[in-house]
Parts: structure tokens; C-alpha cells; sequence
């Protein structure tokens, strides 16, 4: 417990706030270019670089610059990258049978930059609705986002993913069981060293926009995701799913979305102590960005700010899409 400060002027707290050296000896919480995870958008091609008008200087990449992306990550000192595929809508169906096609789009990348780039770390993204005709993150039956079809689906997708050299698996559908079923599985065949971060609390947020646009989605969504994805509502429920996913064989957990859930970060943290992540989603890069590129805020400034409240916040990292511009910052 902390000892009672004296009163004033014996204690004068703006002493340590009176240069730039004393406040960097007292500063708590520090960011780092390891804290950073990439995520970066897959699409076919060959030098194929596709602006995505909601998410200013975000860039859908074919498979060779994406690789290139990857490279610079390793120069940057970024420790991994995220990928999401946009799939050929012509792929998408009801059963979702592309999503564990050892040769879709997601796993050539994930090859292609493992061969290139061995020492970076590739998270890969386990849900179905890009390749669903519904955009669901499962299947679809008579209106029925159906849990347990789905994370047998979720398996081969997984099984897949690692076969392609996939370091990090991050599930984030919210089906239930899908962490005890994939760590079997990865188990059962040998993938021992593939570690799962699971989107363990993934609200029915506001803040997805941008990122639906930028995988395709956004058409092909029937309805919403409220029967899966949390209640914006609640934080008690977080803790249970934290708790189940690192029962059944998680890693590593995340919150998503960021910014609108710093005190779900901070009380996973605080029970768990598990290694915790954030996403610094779509929806909040891009409010973001729209304020700094109209001038109404200092980009380099509120970046850094919103960064540092996952720290603060207990995250030991966070998913980024201003992961480069936040190393090349601190790569001076």
C-alpha cells in the first residue's frame, strides 16, 4: 500500500514533471516496436496494391508485395504480421469449403512470406466469413449461425493454416468449444509449436466497418453478429470467456475492438495474468486518420497516445495497422 504523501509544499509533484529528463526516469509505462502485430489485407495478383478508401494508407497486397511488407516488418523490428485474405467473391459459398483449401489465398501467402522471411512470426486469421456467401463467421443454416458444424469447419481451417507454416492461429469467431477442439487437433497432428491467441472477448462492435470492406464482406453480411459476437454491454462475461479459452488450451488471448474496451484489457490482465493483447481496429484507425488528414489532430500525437493506453491498459501487445509508422517513430 502507499505511504501517505506529506502535505504541500514538502510534496510538490510537478517536481518530476519539470523536464523532459525527470518525467522519462519516473514514466511507467514505455512502447515498444515488439508490442506490435501488422495486420495486413491479401489479394490475388502480381504487384496488385488496392487503396482502401475507408482505411486511409491501408493497402490491399497481392502475394509478392505482401511478402515485401513482411521484409520491411523484419527491418522495422516488428516481431509479426497478421494476415486477412479478400476473396474471390466467385470462392464464397454456403459451406465455406475454401477456407481450409490448402491452397487458398491466406495459406499461399503465409508460404510465400515463411520462405522469404523465416524469423518473422504469421498470425493468420481463423473465421469463415471470407469465404461465406453469408458473411457469417460460420455456417449458415435456415437462418442458424450453427456452433458446433462450424468449429469442425474451423479445425480443417486450422490443420490447414499450420500445414502452411502459420506460427500464431487467431480464432476469432466466438463459437464455442473452438479452442478446445483446435488445440486437439493441432495436437493430434504434430503441430506442438503452433500457438493459438485467441479473440477470446470480440464484441458486436461498430468500430468493424473499414475492415468488412477491406476483406469483401460487407455485401455478403445477412443480419449481424449479435448472437456470437458480446454484448458492448458487458465485462463480467469476458472474464468467463477468458477464463474457458485458457482452459482449453489458449496461449495467448485478445480484446477486440481497443480504444471503447481499455478496462476489459485491464481486468483480464489483472485476473489472468495471461499474455493479453488488443486490436486497435479498423473503425479506430480510421476516425483516426480522418482527424489527423482534415487537421484536427497531430496523427504522430494521438497515434502514440492511443498506443500507449494498451500498455497501460496491461496489454503486452497490440494488433496495428499504425504498427509501421509506430516503428519507423521509434526507430527514430
Amino acid at each position: 500500500m502507499a505511504h501517505p504523501l506529506p502535505p504541500y509544499p514538502a510534496t510538490r509533484l510537478r517536481r518530476m514533471r519539470a523536464s523532459a529528463a525527470r518525467r522519462a526516469l519516473i514514466r511507467e509505462n514505455r512502447l515498444s516496436v515488439e508490442d506490435l502485430i501488422w495486420p495486413l489485407f491479401v489479394v490475388e495478383g502480381r504487384g496488385e496494391r488496392q487503396p482502401i478508401a475507408s482505411m486511409p494508407g491501408v493497402m490491399r497486397l497481392s502475394v509478392d508485395l505482401v511478402v515485401e511488407a513482411a521484409r520491411e516488418a523484419r527491418d522495422l523490428g516488428i516481431p509479426a504480421v497478421c494476415l486477412f485474405p479478400y476473396t474471390d467473391p466467385a470462392l464464397k459459398t454456403e459451406t465455406c469449403e475454401e477456407a481450409w483449401n490448402p491452397d487458398n489465398l491466406s495459406n499461399r501467402a503465409v508460404r510465400a512470406i515463411k520462405d522469404a522471411v523465416p524469423e518473422l512470426a504469421v498470425m493468420t486469421d481463423i473465421a469463415l466469413d471470407p469465404y461465406n456467401a453469408n458473411g457469417h463467421d460460420g455456417i449458415v443454416r435456415a437462418g442458424e449461425i450453427v456452433n458446433d458444424e462450424t468449429v469442425e469447419a474451423l479445425v480443417r481451417m486450422a490443420l490447414a493454416q499450420a500445414a502452411a507454416g502459420a506460427d500464431i492461429l487467431g480464432p476469432s469467431d466466438m463459437m464455442d468449444g473452438r479452442i478446445g477442439a483446435i488445440r486437439a487437433a493441432l495436437e493430434s497432428e504434430g503441430h506442438h509449436h503452433v500457438a493459438i491467441l485467441s479473440y477470446a472477448a470480440k464484441y458486436a462492435s461498430a468500430f468493424y466497418g473499414p475492415f468488412r470492406d477491406a476483406v469483401g464482406a460487407s455485401g455478403a453480411l445477412k443480419g449481424d453478429k449479435k448472437t456470437y459476437q458480446m454484448d458492448p454491454a458487458n465485462s463480467d462475461e469476458a472474464l468467463r470467456l477468458v477464463a474457458r479459452d485458457l482452459g482449453e488450451g489458449a496461449d495467448m488471448v485478445m480484446v477486440k475492438p481497443g480504444m471503447a474496451y481499455l478496462d476489459i484489457c485491464r481486468r483480464v490482465k489483472d485476473r489472468f495474468g495471461a499474455p493479453t493483447f488488443a486490436y486497435q481496429v479498423s473503425g479506430e484507425y480510421a476516425m483516426l486518420m480522418a482527424a489527423s488528414e482534415n487537421g484536427w489532430l497531430d496523427g504522430d500525437a494521438v497515434m502514440v497516445e492511443s498506443l500507449l493506453a494498451f500498455r497501460r491498459a496491461g496489454c503486452d501487445g497490440v494488433l496495428t495497422y499504425f504498427a509501421p509508422r509506430m516503428a519507423r517513430l521509434l526507430n527514430g
